[in-house]
């Protein structure tokens, strides 16, 4: 009768967590892409959104025409919902970051390994 009891009790936690389709709003993504991205709401263009498990992955596309993937995850649980920051990394950059200038130590071999 215990076993039983403890078994509902965990399956009725486990209903309570939600998924990011539920989680995770339009605006909950459109928001917080703006500020990762530092532009306004109404320059975003967001498209081809993917729910997979507790992660929602999307397009965007800003007026002034540079594009990002982006994802998020979501869920709900007893505690309220929850929706992680915006990561995103602009189409066709790996998301390294190079320095401006070529240090001193700048060798012919990391420049052409993209290092400096």
């Amino acid at each position: 009768m215990q076993v039983k009891s403890y078994f509902f009790g965990v399956m009725a936690c486990a209903g309570l967590v939600g998924c990011a389709s539920v989680a995770v709003t339009d605006d909950a993504i459109t928001q917080r892409t703006a500020f990762a991205l530092g532009v306004d709401r109404k320059d975003l263009t967001i498209s081809n959104r993917v729910d997979d498990g507790t992660t929602s992955r999307y397009q965007v596309k800003t007026r002034a025409g540079r594009q990002y993937n982006c994802f998020v995850g979501g869920s709900i649980s007893v505690l309220g919902r929850t929706v992680s920051e915006a990561i995103c990394t602009e189409v066709g950059r790996d998301g390294a970051t190079r320095p401006a200038v070529a240090p001193a130590n700048c060798n012919a071999l990391l420049k052409s390994a993209g290092k400096c």
